[in-house]
């Protein structure tokens, strides 16, 4: 019993890394848009925008790395199971949020225009993803083309997913200008799944290798993002082909590193961030609204001067509020706003597989579900 216990222990641990993983990425992107946000509105900038301009070359190819770990899983499932999973669950969301979103912003949406030119706003965004939701469509896109590419020779995919981020893809498409950009990192977390959690495994067992390692990267990671290139286009070394993409998947796997480290040392910082980390797309879908009536009310009331706190104080308020309102609305009939009605599920459910529908997904979860 006592083996069979502590072997469950280290498989958890194994995994629990992803959900520490997916919570630093959450913070990132919501500091991001909370900063950049605060500081426009303030008109300065605070302690924080250094730390958003040093995650740049990373924060979204981590997500979308981490994002694709897990998909292999159910790419050998019939295209109706594989659409319940993948397309439909992301799709509820994205149409849901879309319209509350826009609701929200009717005025700046329609204008002048009134109902047409909201409906047209609807339409367009049906084939160009809306606002901070890009990432919930493009989760589905991927899905759905990593599920019809499968048949190719792994590196060949990854080739050219890496060649279509290295050329200057540009269009009037925000779609497919993103596609080119962030599926390298999707499809390479797909096809080098077991060689991260392999990483992580080794990260914990060098400890001290791996701490030098995070430090000599954050210092490499620091000259690339905030030393100029030259060139207009690319303003920075890491934002430069070829450098950015190393820099992406460079820095996702620091992210891992740190996360297999912090997930193996516990505590109070590590739960939070694992919590972060199990709700993240409910903190996605719903930080906008916080963030931005925080900001407008420190602003007005100029009840924090300083740009840092008064971007720390909006970031924190964003965060925490779309987690007390989902536990708060948790069991009720507003529940469908994270967690998709069973009437809109192609296959049924049983109770052990609903947390793998659902937006509350930890890596445990979906791992002990694959394989029973």
């Amino acid at each position: 019993m006592g083996g069979r216990a502590r072997t469950q222990a280290e498989e958890e641990l194994r995994y629990a890394w992803v959900d520490v993983a997916k919570g630093i990425c959450i913070l990132l992107v919501v500091m991001m848009h909370s900063t950049l946000g605060t500081g426009e509105a303030m008109g300065g900038e605070g302690f924080l925008h250094p730390v958003v301009a040093f995650a740049k070359p990373f924060r979204i190819p981590d997500f979308f790395l981490l994002s694709g770990l897990f998909v292999g899983r159910v790419l050998d499932r019939d295209w109706r199971r594989f659409a319940d999973r993948r397309i439909i669950h992301f799709a509820y969301f994205y149409l849901l949020w879309l319209l509350l979103q826009s609701a929200l912003k009717y005025e700046t949406v329609a204008g002048d225009g009134g109902i047409p030119a909201f409906l047209a706003h609807l339409a367009l965004a049906l084939v160009e993803p809306y606002s901070t939701l890009w990432f919930i469509y493009l989760l589905a896109v991927f899905s759905i083309v990593t599920k019809l590419l499968r048949p190719l020779p792994g590196p060949a995919l990854l080739g050219t997913a890496a060649l279509l981020q290295i050329m200057p893809v540009q269009t009037s498409s925000f779609l497919v200008e993103e596609f080119c950009a962030r599926y390298v990192y999707f499809v390479g977390g797909y096809l080098l799944a077991d060689q991260i959690f392999a990483f992580s495994d080794a990260v914990r067992r060098y400890r001290r290798l791996a701490l030098a390692s995070l430090g000599a990267w954050a210092l490499a990671e620091g000259w690339l993002a905030f030393t100029p290139s030259g060139i207009p286009d690319h303003p920075t070394l890491a934002s430069l082909p070829g450098v950015g993409l190393a820099a992406g998947f460079a820095g996702a796997l620091a992210i891992v590193a740190l996360a297999s480290l912090l997930a193996e040392a516990g505590g109070v910082v590590t739960g939070a961030l694992r919590t972060c980390g199990k709700r993240s797309i409910v903190i996605y879908l719903a930080f906008f609204l916080p963030m931005a009536a925080c900001r407008s009310l420190i602003v007005k009331t100029g009840v924090i001067e300083d740009v840092g706190l008064a971007s720390l104080a909006v970031m924190s308020v964003a965060v925490v509020l779309p987690l007390l309102f989902e536990r708060l609305i948790r069991g009720t009939w507003l529940g469908f706003l994270f967690r998709r009605p069973r009437v809109l599920h192609l296959t049924g459910t049983r109770s052990g597989e609903a947390a793998l529908t659902t937006p509350l997904t930890g890596s445990r979860v979906i791992e002990r579900q694959a394989r029973g």
